[in-house]
């Protein structure tokens, strides 16, 4: 039996930023930045940020609860936010720019409200927990230029989420950290230098070159999910190749020039680890080689997707 496809709605100040991180989500069918909650129709930019409208800067998003669950939806939120601003978030203040979950049923009430509560039971702020929780109303979709902002123009982007303080919020209250003394316990010799200090294990001589099993890799540190054995290829190289990364947000691109060479360097955003290079010479439809140390990964196959707590992707090996 097929599920039927269910709407979700958050506020989270900027819609540009809250678009990523939901995108590439398995089960994920499409997110609109928008506007809700005001009191008029079909407002514009200009005026739901002059706070004349009520409106939230919000998204919505269409999901198949069957492979990306709602009370994964609202743990995602969560880590995006600063949930105890109740004037705006970050640089971005005013009414437009408050935090809310918009409920479609009254499930998605009791979920969103358990979920509230267990933030509010965790102890991880200080400041009372804000968000509120609203009952869904007229969402109206934004203007084409904010639609997917982060992909239309990233390089502002990056900017902005750094410079308005969400990013250095969220890496500092809501990404998992270890000390280095608790790395070096944790990883082999070969991950921690990978991982920490830019080092390249030997070609053809490293754990995940010739692996051919079904299933995920995750990043070695923070266990999120990085690359699928379905974008996996023999690039003859001796190093894992992959034609594209899982999630995009979970990937950051740097200019190398080290070693006389001029490349693009690979980085997992949660554990800043280094992971490898990425290069223009894989196979379409995307070109990319994603060039990749065995070391700075895990591999989770597909029998214990389930078990260790990445279900959703279970979707991406069931035959079409």
């Amino acid at each position: 039996m097929q599920s039927q496809d269910e709407k979700a709605t958050f506020a989270g100040g900027c819609f540009w930023c809250m678009v990523s991180p939901f995108d590439e989500q398995p089960g994920i069918k499409e997110v609109i930045s928008g506007y809700t909650g005001g009191h008029t129709e079909n407002p514009t930019y200009e005026e739901v940020c002059s706070d004349t409208t009520g409106h939230y800067e919000a998204v919505q998003i269409t999901f198949d609860p069957t492979i990306y669950p709602y009370e994964k939806l609202l743990g995602l939120f969560w880590q995006q936010i600063d949930p105890t601003d109740a004037g705006g978030q970050f640089n971005d203040r005013g009414l437009s720019y408050r935090t809310a979950i918009f409920y479609h049923n009254e499930q998605q009430k009791e979920q969103a409200e358990a979920s509230k509560e267990k933030l509010i039971a965790s102890g991880r702020f200080q400041k009372p927990i804000v968000t509120e929780i609203l009952p869904a109303s007229a969402f109206y979709r934004a203007e084409e230029k904010h639609q997917h902002y982060y992909k239309k123009n990233a390089f502002h982007y990056n900017l902005y989420k750094e410079g308005s303080g969400r990013a250095p919020f969220l890496r500092e209250n809501w990404k998992k950290t270890k000390s280095d003394e608790q790395l070096r316990k944790e990883l082999t010799e070969i991950q921690y230098e990978v991982t920490r200090n830019n080092a390249t294990e030997p070609p053809f001589r490293n754990e995940f070159w010739n692996h051919v099993e079904e299933g995920i890799y995750v990043d070695i540190i923070s266990g999120e999910p990085l690359f699928s054995s379905k974008d996996k290829y023999d690039a003859g190289c001796g190093w894992p190749s992959f034609t594209k990364s899982l999630r995009k947000s979970e990937i950051e691109e740097k200019l190398d020039m080290t070693h006389g060479m001029r490349r693009i360097e690979v980085r997992s955003k949660t554990s800043d680890s280094h992971l490898g290079h990425v290069f223009d010479d894989g196979p379409g439809p995307y070109y990319n080689r994603y060039c990749i140390n065995s070391a700075a990964l895990r591999f989770v196959p597909k029998s214990k997707l389930e078990e260790e707590g990445y279900g959703e992707y279970m979707s991406l090996f069931e035959s079409k």
